[in-house]
């Protein structure tokens, strides 16, 4: 009796194991470079959030993982005249959603190592003042 139902468990796992086999095959899967990508996936520019400034002929954006210089152009005078409503000191912040090419930066330029040139400014938002992690120096 013993054996009769060791075989009958044994047979149950291997028929349940084929089932599962059969399910992993069946699933289609998509490539990067499938026919199922959107238009503005295949164009080449990256999306990037994060946080924007422009100040002293220098422009920054700063999204959780890297550090990116802005090339200086009409696109992104566009986004610096946006994020302008959002300011409240000159050295402020703003977050920012674009998409754009990025490039590393020549050897003998100074700067960070990769630059990114605006191509599309799809969102501008207002600061969160929990964030603001300025230090001030001056009198009191």
């Amino acid at each position: 009796m013993k054996k009769i139902i060791f075989l009958l468990l044994i047979t149950i796992v291997f028929v349940s194991c084929k089932n599962d086999s059969k399910t992993n095959t069946e699933k289609e899967t998509i490539t990067a470079d499938g026919p199922e990508k959107t238009a503005k996936q295949s164009d080449g520019l990256t999306l990037l959030k994060g946080d924007f400034i422009y100040f002293a002929d220098a422009a920054v954006l700063q999204t959780h993982r890297e550090v990116y210089g802005v090339i200086i152009d009409e696109k992104m005078h566009e986004l610096n005249n946006q994020v302008q409503q959002y300011k409240n000191e000159i050295t402020d912040m703003v977050p920012v959603e674009i998409r754009g090419k990025i490039t590393p930066k020549p050897k003998n330029e100074e700067g960070w190592p990769y630059r990114i040139e605006i191509k599309e400014i799809l969102n501008v938002s207002k600061p969160n003042p929990q964030d603001n992690e300025v230090i001030k120096v001056g009198k009191e």
